[in-house]
């Protein structure tokens, strides 16, 4: 099955009313304990409709451990899927047993293949991507020219906004590809560790704004008619620039600038559409947070923005929260217990001063550790408690929003079987 990209049809039926809210909450049920509805992520994996999953988030929150872990667990659910990360550690790389990504999927082994599924991964090389579009959509001769200007590499590799508009290119290529040849059905995207998260919507305009701005279209004059038809003042600001810039590069840039003009329309086309995929109701935005004030605060914006753009959301996913202590004994009442402990210390509170050479070092015979144990569980419910009333704020806010939680593993995950646990943690999606 190929992605789909005609809308209203498929999901799109079966979501329609989420297209006019921007929030999908089909397929999401309310949980009485919890303040927000629930996202059931194996059930947005498994609807066909689903064809391109964006993860976003601020950083540091575990964005591409989330997106690959998802991507796996579709995967071994029966979905042909590929996972496109940005990010420049190669982390997901290291998770999957490759060795290397890069710009060409490759496969993952050791996927469950019981039910039909595949996994591919791959991360995003911005110059590489830049290079194919501009050979795409120019001639052989004015390609090369733009190749091999010293400006392109510049932009190439490190114009801001650039990285942010080729994935989004690169995510436009991969869905083309798929509906020609069938080769995934869904497409998981790892978004960029931006200041914003959401960077990659803005790039397409800011690049757009910097080809069309004032200085690049005086550097196109030349190109575009006699010099002498803009008058004095077009010679007095090149001269100007030659002296600040110096005659080559002041050449170099008006070469490139002259070139890339030719090329810019399909660029911003390409770019026209894959903003459209995005709005699309076969994409489904996941935003990714951490327990904590900063990112719930970060995904209140991703949240809004995402409604302003009517770009279809999914839901929330709270990763690394503290799991609920399995004793039901509240803060104050341990701190109380550890401190009638250090009180009593000396006295016969904790049994045979000699006690069991079996028992001997438990906290029923070790007041100290007893107590060490009572305060540190004393501070995990105060943690779990200010995580839950951020939480509870955050759904105050934004009732609409369903989340899944998933809780903070005692180790980093570095393979599979780790991305598997992930997974299994998310479908869940309860603390």
């Amino acid at each position: 099955m190929t992605v789909s990209s005609t809308p209203g049809g498929g999901a799109a039926e079966r979501l329609g009313s989420h297209r006019r809210s921007s929030h999908r909450v089909g397929r999401l049920a309310h949980d009485p304990a919890e303040a927000a509805p629930h996202l059931d992520l194996d059930a947005l994996v498994d609807d066909r409709g689903t064809g391109i999953v964006v993860c976003c988030g601020s950083g540091g929150v575990g964005k591409t451990t989330t997106a690959a872990a998802l991507a796996m667990r579709a995967a071994e659910r029966g979905r042909k899927v590929v996972v496109l990360t940005i990010d420049p550690a190669r982390r997901l790389a290291q998770s999957m047993g490759i060795e290397e990504l890069d710009n060409t999927p490759r496969p993952v082994v050791g996927i469950d293949p019981t039910n039909g599924g595949s996994l591919d991964a791959m991360m995003l090389d911005m110059k590489s991507t830049f290079d194919e579009v501009v050979e795409s959509q120019a001639s052989p001769e004015k390609a090369r020219a733009i190749l091999d200007n010293p400006f392109y590499v510049a932009l190439s590799s490190s114009f801001a906004g650039t990285q942010e508009y080729m994935a989004m290119e690169k995510l436009g290529q991969i869905h083309r590809q798929a509906k020609v040849d069938g080769t995934y059905d869904l497409i998981v995207v790892d978004t960029p560790p931006s200041r914003s998260a959401l960077d990659f919507l803005d790039a397409p305009e800011r690049l757009s704004s910097f080809l069309d701005g004032r200085f690049i279209k005086l550097l196109l004059a030349p190109a575009k008619g006699p010099a002498k038809v803009l008058g004095m003042g077009f010679g007095l600001i090149t001269g100007a620039l030659t002296k600040v810039l110096g005659a080559q590069v002041l050449t170099d840039l008006q070469t490139f600038v002259a070139a890339f003009d030719t090329v810019f329309g399909g660029f911003r086309q390409r770019a026209q559409q894959t903003y459209a995929l995005l709005q699309d109701a076969q994409t489904a935005f996941v935003v990714v947070a951490a327990p904590e004030r900063d990112a719930l605060r970060e995904a209140a914006y991703f949240v809004e923005r995402l409604a302003d753009d009517r770009m279809p959301l999914a839901g929330l996913v709270v990763n690394r929260a503290h799991p609920r202590p399995p004793v039901d004994l509240g803060a104050e009442e341990a701190v109380a217990a550890a401190r009638w402990l250090a009180r009593n210390a000396g006295s016969d509170a904790g049994g045979d001063a000699g006690g069991d050479a079996h028992s001997a070092g438990t906290p029923l015979h070790d007041p100290a550790l007893a107590e060490g144990l009572l305060r540190l569980h004393a501070d995990h419910v105060r943690i779990t408690e200010r995580e839950g009333e951020l939480r509870r704020r955050f759904a105050a806010t934004h009732p609409e929003v369903a989340t899944a939680v998933v809780p903070a593993l005692a180790s980093d995950v570095h393979d599979l079987d780790g991305l598997r646990r992930v997974g299994a943690l998310l479908a869940v999606g309860r603390d």
